[in-house]
This record gives structure tokens, C-alpha cells and sequence, in this order.
């Protein structure tokens, strides 16, 4: 049963088949053994795509909330235990999952050491249920009404340039004054190329243009290292260059704040393992003295 739901939500018996640690065959046996004993075809197999006959989609709706009251009796059961233990699932950012998840995980397992953890370094908004991923670190606003949040922390979006830059230019005193710059933008963000800030007064936007976009960190810092350009950056990555000078933080008083969430599936009850996971980084976060500033 378990094993034709996966197969239903991922679309899947080869990603079904690495979830379970087991072969391809396997689950297509399990699933055929199913419809055997049930007397009906359930599923219409093709090449790329698994279609639900009328019966399966019926079967697959009921025996969802079956299996998500098993899930929610055994995560009661496991909660009551001192112990959390079993695979647990984790995708985080790049570049934030580097510097400041990574570095702590030693410790987590240390304190944990039932706990198998698969950490997935990735900037794209994988599906939670299709990838069979328990929690997920989002950085930003959240759109996905599907998904529950817990907030960890927050940080800010900060516009910065190098000593380099700015030497070469004008320093902007007004955000507007940012369109007669090169500015390098981070092109997964949710407005591209439009810097929403905040300041004591009153919210605005600019709309920036230059001549290079990056989907990582890590490169837009490589352009402002190199004397390329404005930039409008997390505090978490350019604070240490700030510190020693590589970087000035400009406009101080234009910033936009962001949440740090833990995000995991709407209706999945919260496994110890997970629950351990989320208390532990979020009391890192608050304990940074770069995330807790």
C-alpha cells in the first residue's frame, strides 16, 4: 500500500525504489501483487508516465488517509520514546547550507546518533513529496500554501560594493541613484531585477540593471570582489567581508528583512527525528552572532 501511493505522488518505481533502498522490481511486484489481490488494475503503466484507472484514484483517496493515520499513530508512539532515530531528509541553500548548516551537523549527530541524515545542497524549490524530503531551510517569503512553515530566524538584504567600486563611481545616497550603476542580481530571486526595501519610513522599490545575474551566492561575490559592481546581498555571507573591509555596506538605512523557515509537507505529522532537527538549528541560528545580529 505504502509502495503504490509513493509510486502515485512521485510518478516513479525507479525513485520509489531508491527511497526504499530496494530494486525497481521489487516495487512493481509489490504494486502488481496488490491489484492482484485486490481483482483490479489500479495503475496504467507507460514508458514515461503512470496513469490511476477510475478504481485506482478511488483506492489512492481512501488509502491516503489510512496511511497518513498509521503515520500520525506511529509518530505519536516514536514521540514518547527519549530516543529519535531513522533516515531523516534535508535539503538547504548552497551557500547558506555551507557556512552555517554543514558546520554543525557533527554536532547534531554527535547528540543524535540514531539518526541517518541525507543533506541535499540545492537553490531550487524541489517538491518535498515528490522528492521524499522531511524538512527543508527556505530563505525568503514563502508562496507555497501546501507547505507548513516554522520560523527560525531572519536576516537582511543589504546593498554592498567593494572599496574598488566605489573609488571608480559615485557613491549612491538615494536608492534611485542605483539605475546609473552596474548592478549584479541574483537571478533566482523573486523579483529579479527589482530591489524591494524597507526603511524606518516608507517601503520602496527600484528596478536595476547591469551587465551579469548569478543563481549562487558565491559568484555574485566573486563580481564584487573583483570591482564589478553593486550588489543587494544576505548579511549571513557578506558580513565577515564587510568586517575585514573587502566589502562596504552602503545605503544603510535600505534593507529588506527575510524569514529563515523550516518548511515541511501540510497533513504530515512531525516525527521526533525531524522535530530534533528543527530545535537544534534553530538554536544555532539564534546563538550566530551573524544570524542572531
Amino acid at each position: 500500500m505504502r509502495s503504490f501511493v509513493r509510486v502515485v505522488e512521485t510518478g516513479s518505481f525507479s525513485t520509489v525504489a531508491r527511497e526504499e533502498n530496494t530494486t525497481q522490481a521489487t516495487i512493481s511486484k509489490r504494486v502488481a501483487a496488490l491489484e492482484s489481490n485486490l481483482g483490479t488494475q489500479l495503475l496504467v503503466r507507460g514508458s514515461r508516465t503512470h496513469t490511476l484507472t477510475e478504481t485506482g484514484q478511488s483506492y489512492y483517496e481512501r488509502v491516503i488517509n489510512i496511511l497518513r493515520e498509521i503515520e500520525q499513530a506511529e509518530s505519536e508512539a516514536r514521540s514518547l520514546t527519549t530516543t529519535p532515530r531513522g533516515k531523516l531528509r534535508v535539503t538547504v541553500p548552497v551557500m547558506f547550507g555551507t557556512l552555517y548548516i554543514a558546520p554543525v551537523i557533527p554536532e547534531f549527530l554527535a547528540t543524535y546518533p540514531e539518526i541517518q541524515l541525507d543533506l541535499k545542497f540545492s537553490e531550487k524549490m524541489v517538491d518535498l513529496v515528490e522528492e521524499g524530503i522531511d524538512v527543508a531551510i527556505r530563505l525568503g517569503d514563502l508562496k507555497d500554501s501546501s507547505m507548513i512553515a516554522r520560523r527560525l530566524g531572519s536576516d537582511d538584504l543589504i546593498i554592498v560594493a567593494s572599496p574598488g567600486y566605489l573609488e571608480k563611481h559615485s557613491i549612491p545616497q538615494h536608492p534611485l541613484e542605483l539605475k546609473q550603476h552596474n548592478c549584479l542580481v541574483y537571478s533566482l530571486g523573486a523579483k529579479g531585477n527589482i530591489w524591494n526595501f524597507s526603511n524606518q519610513k516608507e517601503d520602496s522599490a527600484v528596478q536595476v540593471s547591469g551587465n551579469f545575474q548569478c543563481d549562487t551566492g558565491c559568484g555574485l561575490m566573486e563580481m564584487l570582489l573583483a570591482d564589478t559592481g553593486i550588489s543587494f546581498m544576505p548579511t549571513w555571507l557578506v558580513a565577515p567581508y564587510i568586517e575585514s573591509g573587502q566589502l562596504v555596506h552602503i545605503l544603510k538605512d535600505y534593507y529588506k528583512r527575510y524569514p529563515i523557515n523550516a518548511v515541511y509537507p501540510l497533513n504530515r505529522n512531525i516525527p521526533l527525528k525531524t522535530k530534533c532537527f528543527m530545535d537544534f538549528i534553530e538554536e544555532k541560528i539564534k546563538t550566530n552572532p551573524v544570524l542572531a545580529a
